[in-house]
């Protein structure tokens, strides 16, 4: 405690803010100060941070490196948006940018109970601000995510592609570059059961007819080769997902992809091609 009030006096404090946890040492602290003849600072306790079971907060609830949430793919507007909100109200509203955080918050407006620190709510927060910043701003990090494994591309404009077809399908830049990998490595393999469930002889030639026609594109976009795909199955009077699952699994080896026609589009004209004809073939003549 002497150690503290020393501190503070040399530093010319003039406010704490601390944990409640600290609200016992606050008597002796202030007449310390006074017996060495100096006016105590201004004291504020908050209420401490729990885990999801109420119990202290630890390395298992999420008490961990900041650097840990950078790498687990949590962007640093929306950690800072989670942690303030944890103590701190304004209204009803949940979702700050920084500069509001500055703005609006009032240290009278601290709530007088403690808050329970929950995964789930952080990763939906970290989602909200994914999808309410420009694509511009997740390019570094996504990058710098895409490059731990194993990726490495500087091509910003088909980065930002990437953001706007997968943010809705990701809470956090980490998960989104897992589920990005099938944009710059071609099929290791195709999942056997929905092979067996969307792919026969019939859906094979026509994936011939639709790579022949996707060719033949002067415009490689996604309302051109939607255009194709659709005026395709339309055609052959079946529906458009009988046609976009084979499609799906031929680019991707999976059933999950963003839609197709912005799947295709991020991944060119020359690697579609190329990727329809590998499964067509492997597809005619199974081992």
């Amino acid at each position: 405690n002497f150690c503290v009030v020393v501190d503070d006096m040399d530093m010319d404090i003039t406010h704490v803010i601390r944990g409640d946890d600290h609200l016992n040492n606050t008597p002796r602290q202030q007449n310390m100060l006074v017996a060495l003849g100096r006016k105590p600072p201004v004291y504020a306790h908050l209420p401490m941070i729990l885990g999801s079971d109420g119990a202290k907060l630890s390395k298992r609830h999420g008490a961990v490196s900041v650097l840990h949430y950078r790498d687990e793919g949590f962007l640093p507007e929306a950690v800072l948006n989670y942690l303030v909100r944890l103590g701190w109200s304004h209204g009803d509203q949940e979702i700050f940018s920084i500069e509001e955080m500055i703005r609006l918050f009032d240290i009278a407006d601290v709530n007088k109970s403690a808050s329970a620190f929950n995964w789930e709510k952080l990763a939906w927060l970290n989602q909200q601000h994914m999808m309410h910043a420009p694509a511009a701003r997740l390019v570094q990090p996504l990058r710098w995510q895409l490059d731990r494994e194993g990726v490495q591309t500087n091509d910003d404009a088909r980065l930002e592609q990437i953001v706007l077809a997968q943010r809705e399908r990701a809470k956090t830049l980490k998960e989104m570059a897992v589920n990005s990998l099938c944009f710059f490595r071609s099929p290791a393999a195709y999942d056997e059961k929905a092979v067996r469930k969307h792919v026969t002889p019939e859906i094979v030639a026509l994936l011939e007819q639709l790579s022949e026609e996707l060719s033949r594109l002067s415009d490689w976009s996604a309302p051109a080769i939607h255009a194709v795909i659709s005026g395709l199955a339309a055609k052959e009077n079946i529906s458009l997902g009988k046609l976009a699952q084979p499609i799906r699994l031929a680019a991707c080896g999976g059933t999950v992809s963003p839609p197709i026609d912005a799947t295709l589009a991020i991944l060119g004209r020359d690697e579609t091609l190329s990727r329809l004809a590998a499964a067509r073939a492997l597809w005619r003549n199974p081992i």
